[in-house]
């Protein structure tokens, strides 16, 4: 038996683990203890920086050990502000540190606030470091992320960051940090200078929507590059913007709608109306969500505004960050201004995109003969459809869209809530384009269970929401209603018992509520 190791049983080897770990966490309370009381005596020393990395370089991620590292430095950078050493010691420890664990944060955070401080720092050595980790690990987004601050501290131009981006793309195409950092890449390099509202050139639009292709057909399952077309596409989050205004001075109510969410009670927000100082006091509005801060609907009545008689009219919003938003708005009829810009609902692309577009959903079109279920090529078939002539497909774009509910069934919702979004969008294009904008919206027949693009329904006279399932969770959505003096619904789905009365409740201007079977 000699020369044979001992294997351990499995009660053995428990036991040893428990015992391993019962000793560290009694190394790490003792070690913490000391740290706390140094803490409260101030005592920002040597002793504090040892103790310090000894916790931090087991467990990276405790922050205000991190706090207390960075306390220390600042004492001894007092004695000796060209000190460099202090700062490179540490940047030192942050990669050891992150062999621990490379994507912690409060490491990652550490190393920036060295850099930042440090009388002398070398920020191409960074860019150098993090080419090094992202060929041990090419994912790490906090690497990524990381990367984008040091090159542009290092003036590393784009155009190196886009090559080095390609073949980190083409090593790999499932790399959403690599599609990510594309997309910020190349509007810098390729603006679409004939239509600023679109991020890149034609030309180089091209160029990626074949690149996109072969990475996606290279692995359908796999998401990234799917999410990169849907870039391309125009499919991102809508950039904040004004969206509609209506005003009646008869009735004395107005109404301004954003994109997205705003707070227009924040102290560094303003309105600017050209025909009214009153109306832009925004203590005056209101949020058409009560009890949320942020809304894409605000309100104001009971105002007194005489209507100039201008040639022009505007409205002007500046955010919080100090970007300043406007609309024009057409003459006054009878008392009322209106002003509604067209939803974003993707690109408007030229011949030569349409062509490639058509070509990728020919392709799509194929591989699902080969993978009918194969959801990331059902949703871009949908997509592509939707670019092409999203009123021409929109049936075949709702069948696919209902299929994925059983392909994806994780995702119902998010298909349900697409198919609504969509659904919309036809109907609201119609409506603006009609001769008599403002009055019946008419959403009935839709299949809807939830509501979208309320900031647009917010200047409609009456809504007509018959023939839908909505959830009783879209009774919420019914306060943005501001200008709607008669909405019709199907009886059920969000009318629960007492539903009606707070339907009137939440709609300002409701005069007739009609149920119909």
């Amino acid at each position: 038996m000699h020369g044979r190791l001992k294997v351990r049983t499995s009660a053995e080897e428990a036991a040893r683990k428990q015992k391993e770990r019962e000793q560290k966490a009694k190394a790490f309370r003792a070690g913490m203890g000391r740290i706390l009381m140094k803490k409260v005596t101030d005592e920002l020393d040597e002793e504090m920086m040892q103790l310090t990395a000894k916790i931090l370089a087991a467990n990276p991620d405790v922050a205000t050990l991190w706090n207390l590292r960075r306390r220390c430095i600042l004492k001894f950078a007092e004695a000796d502000p060209e000190n460099q050493k202090i700062f490179e010691d540490d940047l030192r420890f942050t990669e050891m540190c992150l062999q621990v664990n490379p994507k912690s944060y409060c490491a990652w955070h550490h190393r920036c606030w060295c850099l930042e401080n440090s009388p002398s720092p070398d920020w191409q050595k960074e860019v150098d470091l993090c080419t090094k980790y992202l060929k041990l690990d090419e994912r790490n987004f906090h690497c990524w992320d990381y990367r984008r601050y040091v090159t542009e501290k290092a003036n590393v131009p784009p155009s190196k960051e886009l090559e080095f981006c390609t073949e980190k793309i083409h090593n790999n195409f499932s790399n959403y940090s690599s599609w990510h950092y594309r997309s910020k890449l190349l509007p810098i390099l390729y603006p679409n200078k004939e239509d600023p509202s679109r991020p890149i050139s034609e030309e180089k639009l091209l160029e990626e929507l074949e690149l996109v292709l072969t990475a996606a057909f290279t692995d359908p399952n796999d998401s990234s590059a799917w999410f990169y077309q849907r870039w391309l596409l125009g499919y991102s989050r809508p950039e904040l913007d004004l969206a509609a205004f209506r005003l009646d001075s008869n009735r004395k109510l107005a109404v301004i709608t954003f994109t997205r969410p705003v707070n227009l009670k924040h102290s560094k927000t303003k309105l600017d109306f050209s025909f009214s100082e009153e109306m832009g006091d925004v203590e005056k509005w209101q949020s058409a969500s009560p009890e949320e801060t942020y809304s894409v609907t605000w309100f104001t009545k009971d105002f007194n505004c005489v209507l100039p008689d201008q040639a022009e009219y505007s409205i002007a919003f500046t955010d919080e960050d100090g970007k300043c938003y406007k609309l024009e708005v057409q003459k006054p009829v009878e008392g009322v201004l209106v002003s509604i810009k067209k939803p974003k609902c993707g690109y408007e692309f030229g011949s030569a995109v349409l062509e490639v577009l058509k070509a990728q959903l020919a392709n799509c079109e194929h591989l699902l003969e080969y993978e009918p279920d194969s959801k990331w090529t059902l949703l871009t078939a949908a997509l592509l459809m939707k670019a092409i002539d999203r009123s021409g497909n929109h049936a075949k774009i709702l069948e696919n869209l209902e299929k994925l509910q059983t392909v994806d069934p994780m995702r119902k919702g998010y298909y349900q809530d697409m198919m609504n979004k969509w659904s919309i969008e036809i109907r609201l294009e119609c409506w603006l384009e009609g001769e008599k904008p403002l009055e019946k919206l008419d959403l009935s027949e839709l299949r809807l269970n939830r509501l979208a693009y309320e900031q647009y329904l917010a200047v409609a006279d009456e809504i007509d929401l018959t023939g839908n399932e909505l959830l009783e969770g879209s009774l919420a959505k019914f306060c943005h209603f501001v200008f709607c003096r008669k909405l019709t619904l199907t009886k059920g789905g969000p009318l629960a018992e007492g539903a009606e009365l707070k339907m009137k409740q939440l709609c300002v201007s409701l005069d007739e509520l009609k149920l119909v079977e």
